[in-house]
């Protein structure tokens, strides 16, 4: 089994996020753009956690690429900002990619919207936003050995204490 938390549109309000991660310590960290220095932010702190990232329309001087696929365990999941398929209009151009890239795992943001939906054999996720908003969010994931992925929105909060 593997945990994943994943984040998306920190634009540089990074300290709930770094507090998810020091709070539920997952195996392996995603951030999928708006800002490239939020993930950095994650690199620095939590160097001993794997970190995927992507850029986002809001990188002026990208240090992740547009788009990557990567293999969660037992599952193909392709990443990306979502704002070059055009999500806020629609997600089928996302789902080709991902159909293409041979994943059944599309992690994407650019919305601010938390969405969790299967789509033409594809699990499309967004974490929504995690730095700027009323409902600050974020997903966490759970991969199986079996492939299984069981998948949450969660709230991004403050400690008490």
């Amino acid at each position: 089994m593997l945990t994943v938390a994943v984040f998306s549109d920190t634009h540089g309000s990074n300290a709930l996020m770094l507090e998810a991660v020091r709070r539920e310590r997952p195996d392996v960290l995603i951030h999928l753009g708006d800002f490239s220095r939020d993930a950095e932010a994650l690199r620095r702190e939590f160097p001993e956690i794997p970190l995927y990232s992507v850029c986002g329309n809001c990188d002026a001087a990208p240090s992740a690429p547009l788009a990557l696929t990567v293999e969660l365990g037992p599952v193909k999941a392709f990443l990306t900002h979502g704002h070059r398929y055009s999500v806020d209009w629609r997600l089928d151009s996302l789902v080709y990619a991902a159909q293409e890239a041979g994943a059944h795992l599309a992690l994407f943001g650019h919305t601010h919207e938390a969405l969790n939906t299967d789509w033409g054999g594809v699990q499309l996720i967004n974490p929504g936003t995690a730095g700027k908003g009323r409902n600050l969010t974020m997903a966490w994931l759970t991969i199986y050995d079996n492939g299984g992925v069981a998948a949450e929105i969660r709230p991004l909060v403050r400690s008490q204490g």
